[in-house]
């Protein structure tokens, strides 16, 4: 699906214009010119249409004029678990973005679960807690190690995905 922003210029003076590619907003930001013949320099970059997660993409990384094409690089390039992986780290993590940003620079585990007790019965059933004997495992309290992992992990809501995470 096609990405489509709006640069509204700070300019009062000056009319926006929609676009869906670095190519065609640099052209039109070239020629946009206020009321009065100036040139128009700076603007409000915002998103308009495209996917859930491509919009989830622009509100953690931010849509400016110095990362606009870096942004539409990777919006093409990366696919949805990249996105989601920089839209947690980013917005939620507290890493910095920046034009050569990759998804490989975060240190982050994710898991695709609605809630924690659901990775807690995960975490049992791979041997993360160490080897417990099948007779017991019914009498596990999955709901307090669910409440005990919430200390180390976090959930989110991307483009309608429910994901738990904890930043490295």
């Amino acid at each position: 699906m096609t990405v489509t922003l709006h640069a509204q210029p700070y300019d009062i003076q000056a009319v926006g214009f929609y676009f869906t590619s670095f190519d065609e907003y640099a052209a039109k930001a070239a020629v946009l010119r206020n009321d009065f013949g100036d040139p128009v320099e700076e603007f409000e970059l915002q998103f308009i249409d495209g996917e859930a997660i491509d919009c989830a993409l622009a509100g953690a990384v931010g849509l400016y004029q110095n990362t606009i094409r870096r942004f539409f690089e990777i919006v093409d390039a990366w696919d949805e678990d990249e996105k989601t992986r920089v839209i947690l780290a980013v917005g939620d993590c507290g890493y910095a973005f920046d034009v050569d940003t990759t998804p490989d620079d975060f240190d982050l585990d994710i898991y695709e679960y609605d809630n924690l007790r659901e990775l807690a019965e995960q975490f049992v059933e791979e041997g993360v807690f160490g080897d417990i004997p099948e007779r017991l495992a019914p009498y596990l309290d999955y709901e307090a190690i669910g409440r005990d992992l919430g200390m180390d992990y976090s959930e989110a809501e991307i483009a309608g995905k429910r994901l738990i995470y904890r930043c490295g």
